[in-house]
């Protein structure tokens, strides 16, 4: 018996049949990879054209033909960064040593407070010490600075409050205070945390000069500058976006990162600096080479590849490579490039053959962070002639452990030859890199500093150039003397604290400083003219850092300096660029906020790198160049009215952007601004 077959169906209908499913599959994978965050790369050609036969058009095609983008997740895109805000933390203290400017405060919970800690320390006589003349009831407030570890330093603010008969700080030095977390909770009253830091030091505050009313509220304000000494260790955590909220993701984000930032244990086996601690937290450690620009270390996690294939990867090296020539995206391509780590420095040094300073300089901070010297020569450059780079120049030379950038830093703190037969001699230039240099390597001979009386530093300077004398009011006490042979101009009478006296007759090449004590023998010595062995003088007579700050600021407004006379001369982010001169394009190269924290100055006013959402403020954003603010600094700021003062000894100034007239510069403005804002 014949059995017919059946007849095969039309292709149409095969197909027709097969598309629900086909639907519905595709339906189940999407929705399964849009709830893990696996997106496939998206693959562009829409680029795609024929090269010209034109020679001449040769290299102007070469850059569209046949290129493919791809765009590749970033870590920064489902991330967001915690541990970057200051810490405020506050403790009642004691000062003494006050020259009958001090007073017995009234009842209130701040001398409760200290009254407590007294008895704790189990110190005799605890109510007629707080009520002396010579000790006054102080609020300490400080601000722990973002990934600070056990041991390290900050400054610290100490104040007055209210009426409690005291009326000066100058000469004081406050006790061994506990600081901590504090709280106003209703009904309660002042609530303290444990004990995070603890503070002590002598106080700097204003020179005591000028009317009693002008300076009443500044003399009961001051600060002890690394007073602060840190008891824990603040990490920084990432935090991985509720979108993408699974042990996968979080796990694969943490390897991501691990691979390019790692480190080794006492074993030398190596351990990535990313650690997941929950489906959302990860622990990040902060890798040596960005430990002084933490800053920049946010920004190239951020631009970390969360999925890439190697087919993409070398595509966008590829693109990268070409950006890498052009200024508007070189500072982009650099970042990625240091993200991707070694396989991208030879792509960096290619950029250290553009034209374009903009362009080199970025292809070299980021070798100088992949440790590659091959840029020193251009960061060099790029510090000397462009101020918006030189903060970032500096921070990058003082991570490169080698000769040659020992040797461009200690020529940087010098006047170099200038174009016109002008020198560049920029304050900031000559003691940002300083500051560099000592961070590099703190005991290069070169920066020969002394420690006086176990409190600040000296440092007297063999450079070239027109003589300055350094002080800073921030972070760390130091004296800077660039030009070794300086000597004060005769004749001379100074005050270095309430109790040291430096005179000099006129023609004389001998200073007398004296101490006078109330009940004891008075002591003296002779030195010469020269500044440093005035200043090691008075230390030997028990000189604090406030003292000699003093000495120098009234030395300065005398005019008894041979040169200039600079307070805290740091290069700062966030300033305009030119391309292609004055005329040219703007750009602002960094935001204030991205300060690397060798050469920030103190942010106790909020300033921090985290919003209020947890977010990182402001760090890849686009610039806006509508602020000026920043384009430069006061140190480098020398109008051509300031032509017939280069004939007298310099005088530090502020410049008002309205007018040319000119102030005294007041290097306890911080105070003033603090107390306005405060109120």
């Amino acid at each position: 018996m014949r059995v017919s077959q059946p007849r095969p169906l039309p292709l149409f209908r095969r197909v027709s049949a097969l598309m629900p499913g086909m639907a519905l599959l595709l339906a189940f994978a999407t929705t399964g990879c849009q709830k893990l965050g696996l997106r496939a790369p998206d693959w562009s050609f829409d680029k795609l054209q024929l090269r010209s036969q034109n020679p001449d058009d040769d290299e102007a095609d070469s850059d569209d033909e046949f290129e493919t983008t791809i765009k590749v997740p970033m870590v920064g895109d489902y991330v967001t960064f915690s541990g970057l805000n200051r810490v405020v933390l506050e403790g009642v203290g004691l000062v003494h040593g006050l020259n009958g400017t001090g007073g017995n405060p009234p009842p209130s919970p701040y001398r409760d407070m200290l009254m407590d800690d007294l008895r704790r320390r189990n110190i005799k006589d605890a109510k007629e010490l707080v009520a002396s003349r010579n000790t006054a009831l102080v609020v300490v407030r400080a601000f722990l600075p973002p990934l600070v570890r056990k041991a390290d330093r900050f400054d610290v603010q100490v104040r007055i409050p209210g009426d409690t008969g005291a009326t000066s700080l100058n000469g004081g030095r406050l006790i061994e205070t506990v600081l901590t977390e504090t709280a106003i909770v209703p009904g309660r009253g002042m609530m303290t945390g444990d004990m995070v830091a603890k503070a002590k030091g002598p106080i700097l505050i204003s020179t005591g000069e000028g009317s009693k009313d002008s300076l009443a509220g500044v003399l009961k304000r001051g600060r002890v500058l690394g007073g602060g000494l840190s008891l824990i260790d603040r990490d920084m955590a990432l935090y991985v976006k509720s979108d993408f909220r699974t042990y996968r993701n979080i796990t694969r984000l943490a390897e991501k990162i691990g691979e390019r930032f790692f480190d080794y244990n006492e074993y030398g086996t190596q351990e990535p600096l990313a650690k997941p601690q929950t489906d959302q937290r990860i622990i990040l450690r902060v890798h040596p080479n960005y430990k002084n620009n933490y800053p920049r270390y946010l920004q190239v996690i951020q631009n970390i590849a969360f999925r890439e294939t190697p087919v993409a990867r070398r595509v966008r090296m590829k693109r990268l490579k070409k950006d890498l020539m052009k200024p508007e995206k070189s500072q982009n391509a650099a970042l990625q490039l240091e993200a991707i780590g070694q396989d991208a420095i030879p792509i960096l040094k290619t950029g250290l053959k553009s034209k374009d300073l903009e362009c080199r300089f970025h292809a070299a901070m980021a070798l100088a962070y992949l440790d590659e010297t091959d840029g020193v020569a251009t960061l060099s450059e790029a510090a000397l002639k462009e101020r918006a780079f030189r903060v970032f120049a500096f921070a990058s030379l003082s991570i490169i452990d080698d000769p040659q950038a020992n040797l461009a830093l200690r020529d940087l703190m010098s006047a170099q030859p200038g174009p016109d037969g002008k020198p560049y001699d920029s304050a900031e230039t000559r003691y940002g890199a300083f500051r560099a240099l000592w961070t590099l390597d703190e005991r290069d001979p070169f920066l020969a500093g002394d420690k006086l009386n176990k409190e600040f530093w000296l440092h007297t300077l063999d450079t070239k150039g027109e003589p300055i004398v350094h002080l800073t009011h921030w972070s760390r006490a130091e004296v800077a003397i660039f030009g070794e042979n300086q000597e004060f101009r005769t004749p001379l009478t100074l005050r270095a604290g309430d109790h040291i006296m430096v005179t000099c007759r006129p023609g004389s090449d001998q200073v007398q400083v004296s101490r006078f004590l109330r009940n004891g023998q008075d002591l003296k010595r002779v030195v010469s003219t020269r500044i440093e062995d005035v200043i090691r003088a008075a230390a030997e007579l028990g000189a604090s850092y406030p003292d000699i700050s003093q000495m120098l600021v009234q030395a300065d407004r005398q005019k008894n300096l041979p040169g200039r006379f600079e307070i805290d001369a740091l290069p700062q982010a966030g300033r305009v660029y030119y391309r292609n001169g004055e005329r040219g394009e703007k750009a602002r190269v960094g935001r204030s906020n991205q300060t690397p924290n060798m050469y920030e100055r103190s942010r106790g006013d909020g300033d921090d790198l985290e919003g209020d959402d947890g977010s990182l403020v402001e760090l890849n954003e686009e610039p806006d160049l509508d602020d000026e603010a920043g384009t430069a600094s006061l140190t480098d700021a020398r109008t051509e009215a300031d032509e017939e003062d280069k004939k007298k000894p310099f005088s530090f100034a502020l410049f008002s952007p309205k007018s040319s007239d000119r102030k005294p510069y007041d290097p306890f403005a911080w105070l003033k601004l603090n107390r306005k804002k405060q109120e």
